[in-house]
């Protein structure tokens, strides 16, 4: 759980996502009033692609949706939605193998199926076939759909030879303790929404077209604080209590797109403009943490709890003084603090942006709560991203006994796909 962590839910970074205010822009580029205002003389709420918003037309005085279920991600562009798109309040992950049998023309109409499902659920339409009617009410609340692909795919589609050496397994840490069943696959759908139901709705029909040709390996629900939950823009808490999200590199930044993005002249090149992630699901050991003091705490972390400022002092924002010592000549950010070791200018420069949810999967036989971090991190080489940093955490941070790692993935996700294209078209049907 680095310190340069989560996309925050509303902040004033206009590179990331707009700031609170009376007429929010949706991330779909369009503001609130023109959008509800195309509902006039049709009935439907149009996105700023032309798609409809809304099922059918509004009964005559209905309400009309909301910001937040209105606001719409376009499904096609450069980089595929759900990697710099703000963190949503619902999501799901899931991975899928290809079933015996199914190979590279099984895998290219799957993705063809999932893109168009992508698009249109995106759009604020229903599913092609068989819509449940689950989310019919509400609008496309900044859903965002995104693929990628496992180490897996390429030996039972024949494609080999464009296995990206990126993918290549991650190294054991000494703070795994994985399940093999709920980690890694060929096939890897991250869904996000502003909206439970539209988040589920998006699964469920993700899962339907997956049809003959992919089976579930593993699923996973998380989430996050809602926007607009507190008085003003600030970074969201993980389930510890801590501000998390301070240092995640921005769009804004002048290398953010060689930290984050493989170039569109890089290898190999169906990944042009694509991204790696790493997906791991860290369980928080609550009791024994909710033990410590808050100063003992804080020392863990090298933060304050109340505002995520350094220990250092300042605000959340101000770079933490490394060197600054107390009256008894103690370093006022412990040696190990996990704020302190997972600097990037104390990892080469090593930097990931980090996308995670918060899970909860209820309590077990003792009442131990079974929730934590699905973390989630995206770079353009995951050797020069996760890996540095977890190998020096492993040596040494203040946060270990307090965290277990128990399920990991690691998977190419492509650019996104241009218009008439599906995710994926370049590796399978190069």
């Amino acid at each position: 759980m680095a310190d340069q962590s989560i996309p925050q839910a509303r902040t004033p970074d206009a590179a990331l996502e707009g700031a609170a205010s009376q007429e929010p822009t949706p991330r779909g580029g369009i503001s609130r009033r023109r959008l509800l205002g195309t509902a006039g003389a049709t009935g439907l709420v149009l996105g700023a692609a032309g798609g409809a918003v809304g099922y059918a037309a509004a009964p005559s005085g209905a309400t009309p949706l909301t910001s937040l279920g209105s606001e719409q991600v376009m499904f096609h562009g450069k980089h595929q939605p759900g990697i710099t798109t703000p963190m949503q309040a619902r999501g799901h992950l899931v991975a899928f193998d290809l079933a015996p049998g199914a190979g590279r023309k099984e895998a290219a109409a799957l993705l063809r199926r999932w893109s168009e499902t992508a698009r249109r659920l995106m759009a604020g339409e229903p599913a092609a076939h068989g819509d449940t009617d689950v989310a019919r009410d509400a609008g496309p609340s900044s859903l965002t759909v995104t693929f990628g692909f496992g180490h897996g795919f390429f030996g039972r589609t024949g494609l080999e030879q464009q296995r990206p050496a990126a993918l290549d397994p991650l190294p054991d840490f000494s703070s795994d303790r994985l399940d093999k069943k709920r980690s890694d696959g060929d096939l890897w759908v991250q869904i996000g929404a502003d909206d439970a139901l539209v988040a589920f709705h998006a699964l469920r029909a993700i899962q339907k077209e997956a049809g003959s040709a992919a089976l579930v390996r593993w699923q996973m629900n998380g989430f996050n604080r809602s926007p607009g939950a507190t008085a003003h823009p600030m970074t969201t808490r993980n389930l510890m209590g801590q501000v998390d999200g301070t240092r995640n590199p921005k769009p804004s930044e002048t290398d953010f797109d060689r930290r984050i993005f493989v170039p569109a002249d890089g290898e190999p090149a169906w990944m042009a403009n694509g991204s790696y992630v790493v997906v791991r699901r860290i369980r928080m050991l609550l009791d024994d943490w909710e033990k410590l003091s808050g100063k003992e705490q804080e020392a863990v972390i090298g933060r304050r709890k109340s505002d995520g400022a350094p220990l250092s002092g300042g605000t959340e924002t101000t770079e933490m003084d490394l060197e600054k010592a107390d009256a008894e000549g103690n370093l006022v950010v412990p040696v190990n603090a996990h704020a302190r070791i997972t600097r990037p200018d104390q990892n080469g420069g090593a930097a990931m942006l980090r996308r995670p949810f918060s899970y909860h999967d209820g309590f077990d036989s003792d009442g131990v709560p079974d929730a934590g971090l699905l973390f989630i991190c995206w770079q353009a080489d995951p050797l020069r991203g996760f890996v540095p940093v977890q190998r020096k955490l492993d040596r040494g941070d203040a946060l270990s006994p307090f965290i277990r790692h128990e399920a990991s993935g690691l998977f190419a996700v492509p650019g996104g796909a241009a218009e008439g294209e599906y995710v994926g078209q370049r590796l399978l049907e190069g």
